[in-house]
């Protein structure tokens, strides 16, 4: 998994989100299915609810009006030809940025959490590569275990998780598992994962509940339709960071993004650090205080434009 810390703030700018999904640089992500994944709780505390005593659930400050932040990690392969490094040294710095991220966004009381890590589309990169990039992803979830569990953090998985080989797959699951009941922040690792692929997944598992006489087909609407996502428990993502001054949105969170604001920033992801994501959530919670059209291109009562 990709991270470096060293940057300062960059000059990150809030846009609205793009319709290029080819992005030269597709971060790692996984091919969303209905229904939790493998290995995690059936039923786990929901986001955003009142934690119960003794957890360690951080106290939102009140500046903060992001509940749901989703990062393209893109710029780990750049980063490493500027340094004349091997390209996998660039996933390696990267996954430095995924712990200092992690931890901030944690200590800040964000409520939810989401890493594009590792897209479908990453499976056709040199064989090298991917061998590479799953073996960081391995060392990313035994190395971290403690740190998920000591402080309540909860981890989910969404894409295609079957895909990933069973020395990965394996330690994920017992994590997702023994982190189920987590209640200070819930990190979602995006993994094999397409927003197409997703949107697929939910409208076959609302197919074959018309089949089986669960849901008539007039009963079909919005909300139908986004319980079959593997996000559905997730509060609505109202953020999406970029890095590397890209502005597409790379096959990301295409149903759930539908509201959210695009941040970007030129810093590439091995340069991502804490001061560049509290300069993120400053940025557009400024502008959802601020109220409708604060944003290019906002509309006016969109769900959301309050922070809520």
């Amino acid at each position: 998994m990709p991270l470096v810390p060293g940057a300062g703030p960059g000059t990150g700018t809030p846009v609205r989100p793009g319709s290029d999904l080819d992005s030269e640089e597709a971060p790692s992500g996984d091919e969303a299915g209905a229904g939790p994944a493998p290995g995690e709780s059936a039923s786990p505390p929901p986001v955003g609810e009142p934690a119960p005593a003794g957890s360690q659930v951080k106290q939102r400050p009140d500046w903060l009006r992001v509940r749901h932040a989703a990062i393209i990690m893109d710029g780990n392969g750049r980063w490493a030809q500027q340094q004349d490094l091997p390209r996998l040294e660039g996933h390696r710095r990267g996954a430095r940025s995924v712990r200092e991220v992690v931890q901030a966004a944690r200590e800040l009381g964000l409520p939810a959490l989401t890493l594009y890590a590792f897209s479908e589309q990453n499976w056709e990169r040199p064989l090298d590569e991917v061998q590479g990039l799953m073996q960081l992803l391995h060392d990313y979830v035994i190395e971290e275990r403690a740190e998920i569990l000591d402080n309540g953090i909860r981890l989910r998985a969404i894409g295609n998780i079957l895909r990933l080989p069973d020395f990965v797959k394996r330690p994920l699951q017992q994590l997702i598992a023994d982190s189920a009941h987590g209640t200070a922040m819930t990190l979602t690792l995006a993994l094999s994962y397409g927003g197409r692929e997703s949107i697929l997944e939910a409208v076959r598992a609302v197919a074959e509940k018309v089949r089986t006489g669960v849901l008539r087909p007039e009963q079909i609407d919005e909300a139908a339709l986004t319980e079959c996502f593997q996000t559905s428990e997730l509060p609505p993502v109202d953020l999406i960071i970029r890095t590397s001054g890209e502005l597409r949105t790379s096959n990301f969170l295409l149903w759930e993004s539908t509201h959210a604001e695009f941040y970007t920033t030129p810093a590439l992801w091995p340069e991502f650090t804490r001061a560049e994501l509290l300069t993120a959530l400053r940025s557009v919670s400024a502008s959802r205080a601020a109220g409708p059209g604060s944003v290019p291109g906002a509309d006016s009562g969109e769900p959301g434009d309050n922070g809520e």
